[in-house]
C-alpha cells in the first residue's frame, strides 16, 4: 500500500494542490522551526508537494529550498512557482541530496511510509542536518497503521510510538525541542520539533 502513494499523488496532483489549504495552520510551528535556520539558510523539504503554502512561507522568509516529491506533476508546479530554488522528483527514501542543511521539514509525508522506513528517514535527516539544525515533522500519536481515503482512493498512514521516535533521536544525536500530540491548532496532527546536537 505505501508503494501506491506515488501513483496517488501523481494522479491527483492538481486536485490536491487546489484543495490544499493556504491558511497555513502550520505557521506557529514553522516560525519555531525557523529559529534554528539562519537567514539565507538551506532547508530540505521532504514531500514538498507543489510548494504551497509551506515552501512559499519559508522562501518568503529568505531561506533557500531543496524540495523533494515523488510526483512529477507536483514538482513541475513547484518549479513553475519558485524557479530559483531546487526541486527534485524522487522518492524521499532513496533520494541523494547534497547537504548539510540548516533545517529538514517533512510535513504530512513521513506518515505515508512504513514504520521501519520512518526510522530510516529519521537517521538520514540527522545525517543531512548541520549541528544545531532543526527537523520538523508530524506523525500519528501512537504506533498504528491506518488506511484513510482521499479523492476516492485508499491512502496509507503509519506511525511509530512516541517512545520509539525518542529512542531514534537519542541514537542519532538529536534533542527533542517540542512535542504536541493531537495538536488541535493543526487539525489534530502530532508534531515533533527536534534539533541535532551541536
Amino acid at each position: 500500500m505505501p508503494d501506491r502513494i506515488a501513483e496517488h499523488y501523481e494522479r491527483h496532483a492538481h486536485a490536491f494542490d487546489a484543495a490544499r489549504s493556504r491558511d497555513l495552520v502550520e505557521q506557529a510551528w514553522l516560525d519555531r522551526f525557523l529559529l534554528a535556520v539562519p537567514k539565507s539558510g538551506h532547508i530540505l523539504d521532504l514531500g514538498c508537494g507543489a510548494g504551497e503554502p509551506i515552501a512559499r512561507y519559508l522562501i518568503d522568509r529568505d531561506r533557500h529550498l531543496t524540495g523533494v516529491d515523488v510526483s512529477e506533476r507536483m514538482i513541475t508546479l513547484a518549479r513553475t512557482r519558485f524557479g530559483r530554488h531546487r526541486w527534485i522528483c524522487g522518492d524521499i527514501r532513496a533520494v541523494e541530496v547534497e547537504g548539510p542543511f540548516h533545517g529538514v521539514i517533512a510535513w504530512d509525508s513521513l506518515f505515508h511510509l512504513r514504520p521501519e522506513e520512518q526510522a530510516e528517514m529519521i537517521a538520514k535527516a540527522a545525517e543531512w542536518l548541520e549541528p544545531g539544525g532543526a527537523l520538523l515533522f508530524n506523525t500519528g500519536s501512537a504506533r498504528d497503521v491506518t488506511i484513510g481515503c482521499q479523492f476516492g482512493d485508499e491512502l496509507y498512514h503509519a506511525s511509530l510510538a512516541p517512545a520509539e521516535y525518542r529512542a531514534l533521536f537519542a541514537e542519532h544525536g538529536m534533542i527533542e525541542v517540542a512535542f504536541a500530540p493531537d495538536d488541535h491548532a493543526t487539525g489534530g496532527r502530532t508534531i515533533w520539533l527536534v534539533r541535532r546536537q551541536q
